[in-house]
């Protein structure tokens, strides 16, 4: 069967068969339109008709968000603009993890679905006493996306949030803060974590809210648990039905409790992804 579809092939009466690459382009990229991008560029590289079909504008544009041109416009500089060659190129830049708002914020699609995924440092995040050094600290750590992270030391008021405007495609997304118990480093080449600081997260739960400007509400508590490890506290969900309005989110978390410290904690980011996506680019 693959000698008949790709290869000049004749009967027994010495006609000659057509060939995969005998199709049009427009009928190609017709087939195309209703794939995977991962299909597509695998499929791209069976010969010139599909090579060609795969760069069409229209099988593209159907595979980026609805909304993609408020994104190119906000992420993008007017350098990088000028050098997009067309929808192709947009959904490929937009696949690898963009960085924007200062490098304080990352973007970037699902590669199989072209959902909007992103990533906010905790350099944009509200934190009460960040400025006190005998709280909190910025630190340098290859474990971040941003290479930077917010550690608490120790403190009785634990106060983190936020708020973020954005045009989100249609669909369900959901709300994470990205936290780890204890400081991690490199140690002759090995990972250890010092979880000297550790302490109070037993006594009460964190509480966690999330609100939108469309009417979305979620309110959850947790234990911050298992040290050593990075864990996305999951917030809550909301519902994006305009992918052409603006959504303002706030996100919170809190433990204020004067009862006790707390400290130990890293505070990475707030990840928002449509649910149900894989979390990494």
């Amino acid at each position: 069967m693959g000698a008949n579809l790709s290869g000049n092939v004749s009967d027994r009466e010495g006609l000659v068969q057509p060939r995969l690459g005998d199709l049009p382009e427009s009928c190609v990229a017709m087939v195309l339109m209703n794939m995977d991008p991962p299909e597509i560029c695998k499929l791209a590289r069976l010969n010139r008709a599909f090579r060609g079909a795969s760069s069409a504008d229209f099988i593209w544009e159907s595979k980026l968000p609805p909304n993609y041109r408020f994104i190119v416009d906000r992420v993008f500089d007017e350098n990088t603009k000028l050098k997009i060659s067309g929808k192709r190129d947009i959904y490929a830049r937009l696949c690898r993890s963009k960085s924007f708002d200062g490098g304080t914020k990352e973007i970037w699609l699902d590669k199989h679905k072209g959902g909007i995924c992103l990533s906010i440092s905790s350099k944009a995040l509200s934190i009460t006493g960040i400025d006190d050094r005998r709280y909190w600290n910025f630190i340098a750590i290859d474990e971040s996306r941003f290479q930077t992270v917010a550690y608490l030391q120790q403190t009785w008021w634990f106060e983190v949030g936020g708020e973020f405007e954005f045009q989100f495609p249609l669909g369900k997304y959901s709300l994470f803060f990205r936290l780890h118990l204890g400081r991690s480093s490199k140690r002759l080449g090995r990972r250890v974590c010092n979880s000297e600081h550790v302490h109070g997260w037993n006594k009460k739960p964190v509480r966690f809210e999330l609100s939108t400007s469309n009417g979305h509400r979620a309110v959850s508590q947790c234990y911050l648990d298992n040290p050593g490890n990075w864990v996305d506290y999951h917030v809550g969900d909301f519902v994006v039905d305009n992918p052409h309005a603006l959504i303002k989110i706030k996100y919170s978390m809190t433990q204020i409790d004067c009862t006790h410290t707390k400290g130990g904690v890293c505070v990475d980011s707030v990840l928002i992804y449509p649910s149900g996506v894989a979390k990494e680019p």
